[in-house]
């Protein structure tokens, strides 16, 4: 028996994030996950790596981690290695971010999503994360796709 779902790979360290509930914020250049409100997601870890560090300065600054409590979180993340779907999320509202927003409103925005530069982008809440019993080794994709999750694996 398996439960057929929507898949989106994250890169490291992104996907750790949600699903350690830290990134409770997606951001997109487009509505991709609008038509997914109220759905649950599964989350693929890719292989590769996010270019830049923003994430990092948001870690450190706008959520005062130091650098053990940061590492202990990658390290969280990486817990079932690369190109695997590792857990699930539900999705909730979309909307565009405006291109001006109250400094205080953006920068909670920015802290939820772990990323600055939120102007203009398609915003996704995300909740209730959980990771798999154990992790599904796929390859992943650019876009949504959909996967089969054996139910032995669901939390």
């Amino acid at each position: 028996m398996s439960v057929q779902l929507w898949c989106l790979s994250f890169r490291v360290p992104y996907a750790g994030l949600v699903l350690d509930g830290v990134k409770t914020v997606e951001s997109r250049w487009r509505p991709l996950l609008a038509p997914l409100e109220n759905q649950t997601l599964a989350i693929h870890i890719a292989w590769r790596d996010w270019e830049g560090e923003e994430w990092r300065a948001v870690l450190s600054g706008m959520l005062g981690m130091n650098e053990t409590q940061i590492q202990e979180l990658l390290d969280s993340g990486e817990r079932f290695g690369r190109g695997v779907v590792a857990g699930l999320v539900d999705v909730g509202r979309t909307w565009q971010c405006p291109a001006s927003l109250p400094e205080a409103e953006l920068r909670d925005l920015q802290r939820s999503a772990v990323i600055i530069g939120l102007q203009e982008k398609h915003l996704t809440y995300l909740s209730n994360p959980r990771w798999l019993k154990e992790p599904l080794k796929t390859r992943g994709s650019r876009d949504l796709w959909t996967i089969e999750i054996p139910a032995e694996l669901l939390p």
